[in-house]
């Protein structure tokens, strides 16, 4: 495990694929030869020893694309298999505990929802990034509370440490998350529910490209 120095770019997060592991593996290697430089493994389906297979072969396929990779919620199986770190959740395992078990060098990311409060006691607490959201209507949860873009904005005035927004986005809105704050944009139906996951991830890189583009 080892920390890269920024946080920065496009975070596609997985679900199971209707066809099995092998067609999200398909899908998880257009993504990251197309853009992706932080993949979380979510599967919140029952089998460990599955989910360990699954989660090796995504961490051998993200280091060849000098990718990271993720462990949604499970502290465990991110140790199990050397994952380059986890993301926990309010009611998860929190911070200290997942630092204990995985080592200084493993990212800790914690969803803080619409809550600056909960970023800057995570950031005290040792957390590698904090996460907002959701931005805008979620397929994934819909029910989630909503956060304003002004909340990037006074994160970034707040903490040191990156911010992740989520949440509904595409690459139609994610341009003014990215000029409010946010360092990573985390994805899942705009990646992977998409019919050319290849051209939706080379438009959010240009977002983040024409980001850091200087201005004329």
């Amino acid at each position: 495990m080892s920390k890269p120095t920024p946080l920065r770019g496009l975070y596609a997060i997985t679900q199971p694929h209707p066809e099995g592991f092998s067609a999200l593996l398909r899908q998880v290697e257009t993504a990251l030869s197309s853009g992706v430089k932080i993949l979380q493994y979510r599967d919140k389906l029952p089998g460990g020893e599955r989910r360990r297979s699954e989660g090796r072969v995504l961490l051998e396929l993200c280091h060849q694309q000098n990718a990271l990779l993720i462990i949604n919620d499970d502290v465990s199986l991110a140790g199990a298999i050397g994952a380059d770190g986890v993301h926990v959740g309010k009611t998860d395992s929190n911070i200290t505990a997942a630092r204990d078990q995985l080592g200084n060098e493993a990212i800790i990311g914690i969803s803080c929802y619409n809550q600056l409060p909960l970023a800057v006691a995570a950031q005290t607490a040792g957390a590698d990034y904090v996460a907002f959201g959701r931005f805008f209507p979620s397929l994934t949860k819909p029910d989630a509370v909503q956060a304003e873009v002004s909340l990037l904005r006074e994160a970034k005035q707040s903490l040191r440490i990156p911010v992740v927004a989520i949440g509904g986005i595409t690459p139609e809105n994610g341009h003014t998350l990215i000029q409010a704050g946010a360092d990573m944009l985390a994805v899942i139906n705009g990646i992977f529910g998409t019919q050319d996951i290849a051209a939706n991830c080379h438009r959010f890189k240009q977002l983040f490209d024409s980001s850091e583009s200087p201005a004329p």
